[in-house]
């Protein structure tokens, strides 16, 4: 294989998932990489914009359709809308794609969803390597990801909680992509698998977790070629100015708290709402931060200021705390913030983040149906007053180093591919 060859980087998902790839792509190609991106055509015109390739792997309105489906964000119902929506008809397409490409000149960097990607590494020989964003889709009886409304297995012994795993496989996951993919597998000759969220899904060359180990420490029983190398950050909105009228909010007044709900959040009014009664009971100001206006009360108090976009990088290390959705790529700049986060988490990876957070000291969670303005200022009131949470907030910020995480994430992609 030629030292230099093209790398290519689907991803499945929303902004939060596709922004840390479009800032690894950039990290790549400043390397001296040729990169393209494989992706919803939703996000074309900035991949394009970042002077990235770029393949598309659904429509703009496809995507469109998809997060406007409050389904998206129900903690039981996900996984199966996001697998009928998402994954397995990107399965197909992303095969297709990668067919066109010599196995010899190109290398895949996948995320865990990316089926396509792993049956192109079983079939055709593409070299391929695992990238999780996310902890939680890196199973461990030592350290169980939590999963669904906060379900937490800690305290059982291991034979209950890999005998858990096998009974979701079972009951849940398997049933819902098994026979699309082995139906797919067998037009390949391929054989029948079981169990994808088990072990199959991972590539058996290498996994990235992109994100630090006193974030999430490898377990003993992750794939035995997992490495981590830390928060990849991307921002887009860093090249837009700061708004003005923001940016006299928090020059004239008392630091502000922070509430977003996500990018991919179409369905937000009630977060607000509840951010404003939380605001006022605290008597504290307010920075509300949404692309969908509509979400946001009418007739804000002087006290709340409202932004459809913040460059976070330069807004979260001026704001008291971050409340939000508990989205990997907003968490880990609020951790670069040293700042308290609440997180009100809803599905995928995000209660998983949330327990992660709280077990770090730095934060708090609130579940959406108790996520009203008494219990939100109640938890903000004992983060904003625990000295301890101001310690663990001060000890994690400087371990933050994004620039050294892509380094080492572009580092690790090179010594793969010889």
């Amino acid at each position: 294989m030629k030292t230099n060859p093209h790398i290519l980087l689907p991803t499945i998902g929303s902004a939060g998932d596709v922004h840390p790839v479009i800032g690894l792509g950039r990290g790549l190609q400043a390397r001296g990489h040729r990169v393209t991106l494989i992706t919803s055509a939703y996000f074309q015109p900035l991949i394009e914009q970042m002077g990235l390739g770029f393949l598309p792997l659904a429509s703009a309105a496809e995507y469109q359709q998809a997060i406007d489906d409050p389904l998206l964000w129900h903690p039981t119902k996900a996984f199966g809308f996001v697998a009928q929506q998402f994954l397995l008809p990107a399965t197909r397409r992303l095969y297709a794609l990668l067919q066109e490409f010599d196995p010899q000149q190109t290398v895949v960097v996948a995320p865990s969803l990316a089926f396509g990607a792993r049956l192109a590494q079983e079939k055709l020989g593409m070299p391929m390597i695992s990238a999780h964003l996310q902890a939680a889709v890196l199973r461990s009886a030592y350290q169980p990801p939590v999963t669904g409304p906060l379900l937490r297995l800690d305290k059982l012994p291991l034979p209950l909680k890999r005998g858990w795993f096998r009974l979701v496989d079972r009951a849940i996951i398997d049933p819902i992509l098994l026979p699309e993919l082995n139906a797919f597998r067998a037009e390949l000759n391929l054989s029948p698998i079981r169990r994808v969220f088990h072990e199959w899904m991972h590539s058996t060359q290498l996994v990235l977790g992109l994100f630090p180990d006193w974030y999430a420490p490898i377990q003993p029983d992750w794939p035995p070629h997992t490495k981590l190398t830390g928060f990849i950050h991307f921002e887009r909105e860093a090249a837009r100015p700061f708004p003005d009228h923001v940016r006299d909010f928090l020059a004239n007044g008392r630091a502000p708290i922070l509430f977003t709900p996500g990018s991919a959040m179409t369905h937000g009014a009630q977060f607000f709402q509840a951010a404003l009664e939380a605001c006022q009971r605290l008597d504290r100001r307010g920075l509300f931060v949404s692309a969908h206006a509509e979400h946001i009360p009418a007739h804000l108090p002087d006290s709340i200021c409202y932004a459809p976009y913040l460059p976070f990088s330069q807004a979260l290390p001026q704001v008291a705390a971050l409340v939000f959705h508990g989205g990997v790529g907003t968490m880990a700049q609020g951790l670069a913030a040293g700042i308290p986060m609440l997180v009100m988490p809803m599905s995928h990876d995000q209660p998983d983040n949330a327990l992660r957070l709280k077990r770090l000291g730095v934060g708090d969670y609130l579940l959406p149906q108790k996520f009203h303005g008494r219990a939100v200022a109640h938890k903000l009131e004992r983060l904003l007053g625990d000295t301890a949470v101001a310690d663990a907030c001060r000890l994690y910020a400087p371990r933050l180093d994004f620039a050294q995480a892509l380094a080492d994430t572009c580092l690790a992609i090179e010594t793969f591919t010889g």
